[in-house]
Parts: C-alpha cells; sequence; structure tokens
C-alpha cells in the first residue's frame, strides 16, 4: 500500500474507516456520493483513500442496491483492426434488440490500459464485460465477479480465473493453411507471426508447426518471423525470407494486419504471382486484390452473437458452469494461396 500505516493486502472500507477516523457508514456516504456528510469529514476519509490505495467496489455497491444500469462494456485490442471492429458491430447489434448500452475501447495490447479501463467501467456502474485481454491474467477480476459483474473473454482464453469464453480455432486454422499451401506443391513455407507472449499468436505458430510435423516437413528457424507488427517489420521480413540461398515458396502470415503488409511487399519485389500466401484474418478487400488473398476466415458475427448471448445470459441471472465456446474457421481460397511453385 501507499501509505505506512496501510494494511498488507487489499484496502477495506474498514481500513479507510480506522485511518480517517471515521465510522463505517461515513466512509460508505462518501465514496457512495451520499449527502449527510461534514466537508471536513469528507475530506479526511477521501484522503484516507488516496494514502490506503482503497479502489471501492462500486459493482458489489450496485448489486446491494439493486441497480441495473443496462449498460455493457467491450475492451477490444484495436477497434480500428477489421477483426475487432466487425466482433464489436456484431455485440451492439444483439444488444440494441435489448435495450443495452455498449461503450467500448481499444487496449493496443497494454496490460495498464486494461486494468485503468476495466475500472473506470466499473466505476460507471456496468453490468456486464466483454473483454480481449492485454493481460496474462485475469485474475483481478475476481471481485468484481463474485460482486455480481457478469464476464466474458473473447479471441483469448482466460487465465487466472475461470471466465465464460468464445475463442477460434486458432491451431487448427493455421494448420489447415499450411496443410493447403503443402496441397499445391509447396515444401519452404515461411511464417510470420505477432508476439508469442499473445495467446492467439502462440497458438497459430503451435498450428504452424504441427501442420509441418505432420507432413514431414522440416522446420526452419530462417523461416520464421515472430512479434513482427509493424508494415515496416513485414516488409523486412519478406526481404530478408526471400533473400535466402533456398528461400520460402509460399507465406503464411498470422494476422490481417501482417497479410496487407505481406501482400505490399510482394508487390513490390515483383513476385506476388510467383510466391503463393495465406493470411490468417479475412479483410474487406482480399477479393479485390491481384491475385485475390486466400484467408483463414474466422466466424466473427458468430463470435459476438455468442459473446453477447452468454454476457447476457448472466445479467439475466443464469448461473451454471462456465462456458468455452470454441468457433471453427474457414480457409477460404482466392488465389494467392493457389500458387504452385516456380
Amino acid at each position: 500500500m501507499s501509505d505506512e500505516h496501510g494494511p498488507q493486502g487489499r484496502a477495506t472500507m474498514q481500513h479507510v474507516a480506522t485511518l480517517a477516523g471515521v465510522s463505517l457508514k461515513t466512509v460508505s456516504r462518501v465514496v457512495n456520493g451520499e449527502p449527510g456528510v461534514s466537508d471536513e469529514l469528507a475530506a479526511r476519509v477521501r484522503d484516507a483513500v488516496q494514502r490506503l490505495g482503497y479502489r471501492h467496489n462500486l459493482a458489489a455497491s450496485n448489486l446491494r442496491r439493486g441497480r441495473r444500469t443496462a449498460s455493457i462494456g467491450v475492451l477490444v485490442q484495436d477497434l480500428g483492426n477489421d477483426y475487432c471492429a466487425e466482433l464489436l458491430r456484431a455485440v451492439e447489434a444483439r444488444a440494441r434488440t435489448r435495450g443495452v448500452v455498449v461503450i467500448s475501447a481499444s487496449l493496443d495490447e497494454e496490460p495498464e490500459r486494461e486494468h485503468e479501463l476495466v475500472t473506470g467501467l466499473v466505476e460507471r456502474r456496468i453490468d456486464g464485460l466483454i473483454l480481449m485481454p492485454a493481460t496474462d491474467d485475469q485474475g483481478y477480476l475476481m471481485p468484481e465477479v463474485h460482486a455480481g459483474l457478469a464476464v466474458v473473454v473473447v479471441d483469448r482464453a482466460p487465465r487466472g480465473i475461470a471466465l465464460d469464453a468464445v475463442v477460434s480455432d486458432n491451431r487448427a486454422g493455421a494448420a489447415n493453411a499450411v496443410r493447403h499451401l503443402s496441397s499445391f506443391g509447396h515444401r519452404r513455407i515461411g511464417f510470420l507471426g505477432d508476439d508469442p507472449v499473445i495467446p492467439t499468436a502462440s497458438e497459430r505458430l503451435v498450428g504452424y508447426r504441427e501442420a509441418l510435423a505432420d507432413l514431414g516437413l522440416p522446420e526452419d528457424a530462417g523461416l520464421v518471423r515472430t512479434a513482427v507488427r509493424s508494415e515496416a517489420e513485414v516488409g523486412a521480413a519478406v526481404r530478408e525470407m526471400l533473400a535466402l540461398p533456398d528461400p520460402p515458396t509460399a507465406l503464411f502470415t498470422a494476422r490481417n494486419v501482417l497479410t496487407v503488409g505481406a501482400v505490399r511487399a510482394l508487390r513490390d519485389l515483383t513476385v506476388r504471382h510467383a510466391v503463393a500466401l495465406v493470411g490468417f484474418d479475412d479483410f474487406p478487400t482480399a477479393d479485390l486484390l491481384d491475385p485475390g488473398v486466400t484467408c483463414v476466415k474466422q466466424a466473427v458475427l458468430t463470435e459476438g452473437e455468442l459473446a453477447i448471448d452468454l454476457l447476457l445470459s448472466r445479467m439475466d441471472g443464469h448461473q451454471g458452469p462456465v462456458r468455452s465456446e470454441v468457433v471453427p474457421t474457414t480457409l477460404v481460397p482466392r488465389g494467392s494461396g493457389e500458387i504452385r511453385p516456380g
């Protein structure tokens, strides 16, 4: 705790009352914004709250008061990303039919931002949360869940706490991409993926490796690039791979942003009709390019609808065991993944 007199572990309302020298009822009135407390006492309570790092559990207060705000939070990695935007649209469409307001924001893979936004949403008395985690452990949500906050995790399986979840079958989707390229004669298949600490990135890399093993193809470390994020990094990785003495004849890009970057790099190198490409995640212009981009398509609409339905069920009081929905992917051939080795 921030104060030398503070308790070990999470500060409680009683700790605040003791430090401020007031009654528990006075602390409750101040943190809940209720009248009937003098300015002097309120200032002492607020000072104690700050010194102890006390965070009021508004979800518990709402539950005790029987309050429902008909609002939910949806926190995704990047609202500008096609996958996140489509997921949010699906959630909003279903929520609208129930008169539920959706408050959304981007996390940008920043754990501290996740903590900050979740705290802000809980303080605004949301009834439920759909979360695409940036944190390694979501156990910090335990007090809010126990107090009645409904939470559903999407895209990435929850860790540190049992929560309802909706995820794509990332390993199978990645493996299918590699098998598809192999079926057209490719034996050297490059991999470009995001940081493996991200669960989806890790699962897609595992799927790539499992497919190579199943096909009897050796894995070449020189054909694997991870922690690739920006378009410049994608372009550099593609150029490095294709400059190898024995370059790949095909590429598997494990995220839509990486796929777009790879398409540009292949175009700039004038080899877009010579090097095969399959990307994970579809994107709106994939069929308009030359050649059209073969993609592993996630059922994003289904994922969004499952997530909001699970959340609404919990908000309505369903108390069953946690559910984990794994949604299959579909490979959509459009031309780039059907190019044969030169």
